[in-house]
């Protein structure tokens, strides 16, 4: 323990100096690009009746964050080959998915062969096109091999009790964002882990939530053909098998392999297209919806730009909330709030640290919010799918991407695009789709919009309709379901990039700022 609080000390010690050397980098106040209040002026009631905030005033903290130096990302330079889970050269995991200004972070790291290495950690952004910013770098530690968990006899879920590492408290002075905590050893290996700095101080006009619970339903960790287990899959004779799988993950473990979680990339592409456009953005995680660390009503609208598949009960009410005061959600992906599950602490009582989901299988922990399974068979009526919520719902993988066929090209969504209906853009369903269920509800008291189609066959060979939807409610706020999982590397990815998608969300984005 001693050792620890030593760690935790030159920790703190190093923040300090990194934190002044960040300070010195950044510019001027006045250089900034500032958001005024618009139309909208001193908070209160609109006209429409709802409560929401005013958009926020003063210097917007993402413009200022990018004009510092970045760092190419994701780093090449000098790379070895990726770590993996049967070595597992360093691995490592954080207490926490969300840390506001001033609370603290402990990574848990193993690194075999023992020896010294380093925790740096970085902020995902734009940065000039170079995509991050080193902010620090930990002192020298030292640790060990870690064993592997014992998966638990009854829900498979493998819980690493490793010790702490290093602690690192937030400064005040850091931007809200996603973050990646990169472990390096001395022989040159590398292993990651993501994090979310929030800011509780500021209402921001829009808040990015980040799918941790997404992310920990496909870590697959360790993925070593024995042991490891995600929501999907475990193992059989080492082949991946749907029987096998966990019914309890925790995020007390390293995510799979080097440590990037699965769809992360995802996210990143919009982050990167939203700061490098100088839009006012807070982060905040899943958990933080969950838990009301996120409050809705504080920001002009939530984006859920990666695949946002796993959703709790509390999760959906806030969601629900929201859009009946008034504010706008954007979901950027498809198959998203697919999978209801239940967020439990740990056993030695830290909140949030288990997803439950057991999907086919009969639910022993079932409760008032209902069973762990598919949205829409939650309820059995079907009142409680997806669809009612997002105005469409998953239907199908698309094993081949096909074009979207634009519809409604006069509605304020294409402004700009210079599109009419019936115009295709490449590719850009893909991965997942949604589409539309008649006999499940839609959102009451609106009438929604499709935007754009695409036929494609699942891989089922059945038939399916793909939709990208939109609907305006009464409060005056938007809610805006993609249909596709392909919908952010338009804004971003080489060989993906279209500038009518990019238009069309800027479209979106300003619209739910001045709503």
């Amino acid at each position: 323990m001693a050792g620890v609080r030593r760690r935790r000390a030159l920790g703190l010690l190093a923040l300090g100096a990194s934190a002044a050397t960040a300070g010195a980098l950044w510019p001027t106040a006045s250089d900034d690009r500032r958001v005024v209040a618009g139309r909208l002026g001193s908070p209160g009631r609109n006209s429409t009746g709802s409560t929401r905030s005013a958009a926020p005033t003063g210097p917007v903290p993402v413009v200022r964050e990018n004009q510092a130096p970045g760092i190419t990302w994701p780093p090449t330079a000098g790379r070895r080959p990726g770590v993996n889970d049967r070595r597992r050269q360093i691995q490592g995991y954080a207490s926490a998915t969300s840390v506001a200004h001033g609370e603290t972070v402990d990574f848990h790291v193993a690194v075999d062969p023992a020896g010294p290495y380093r925790i740096t950690v970085v902020r995902l952004g734009w940065y000039g096109g170079a995509g991050a910013r080193e902010l620090l770098t930990s002192p020298e530690l030292t640790g060990g091999p870690q064993p592997l968990p014992v998966p638990h006899p009854e829900t498979g879920a493998l819980v690493c009790r490793w010790p702490v590492s290093w602690t690192l408290r937030i400064p005040d002075d850091w931007t809200s964002g996603l973050y990646q905590a990169i472990f390096t050893s001395a022989e040159g290996w590398r292993g990651y882990t993501p994090f979310v700095v929030r800011d509780d101080r500021r209402a921001a006009a829009l808040c990015v939530v980040v799918p941790f619970t997404t992310y920990q339903a496909y870590n697959q960790w360790p993925m070593d053909g024995t042991v490891g287990r995600s929501l999907y899959y475990g193992y059989r004779h080492g082949v991946l098998d749907y029987e096998r799988r966990s019914f309890d993950v925790s995020y007390d473990r390293p995510y799979a392999g080097e440590g990037w979680p699965k769809h992360l990339d995802r996210d990143h592409d919009f982050i990167r297209w939203a700061e490098k456009r100088g839009y006012d953005l807070t982060y905040a995680t899943t958990e933080d919806l969950h838990t009301g660390r996120l409050a809705p009503a504080r920001h002009r609208g939530l984006v859920f730009c990666g695949h946002d598949e796993y959703w709790s009960r509390a999760m959906r009410i806030a969601a629900e909330r929201a859009v009946a005061a008034g504010t706008s959600l954007a979901f950027l992906a498809a198959n998203s709030v697919y999978w209801h599950i239940r967020l439990s602490p740990s056993a030695d009582g830290r909140p949030e640290r288990l997803v439950t989901c057991y999907k086919t299988s009969p639910d022993p922990g079932t409760d008032a919010a209902g069973a762990t399974t598919q949205w829409r068979a939650v309820a059995p009526d079907g009142s409680d799918a997806e669809q009612r919520l997002l105005g469409i719902q998953y239907n199908g993988i698309v094993p081949t991407p096909q074009p979207l066929v634009v519809a409604a090209a006069e509605h304020w969504f294409w402004a700009g695009c210079g599109v009419a209906d019936g115009d295709r853009i490449p590719g850009l369903v893909g991965g997942e789709a949604d589409g539309t269920v008649s006999r499940n509800p839609h959102p009451a008291g609106v009438t929604g919009v499709t935007l754009g189609t695409a036929s494609y066959q699942n891989r089922y060979r059945q038939q399916r309709t793909q939709k990208t939807h939109l609907y305006e409610t009464p409060q005056g706020g938007v809610v805006f379901a993609a249909g596709t999982l392909f919908w952010t590397m338009a804004l971003h990815r080489t060989g993906h990039r279209d500038e009518r998608v990019e238009r069309a969300t800027a479209n979106l984005l300003d619209r739910m700022i001045r709503s």
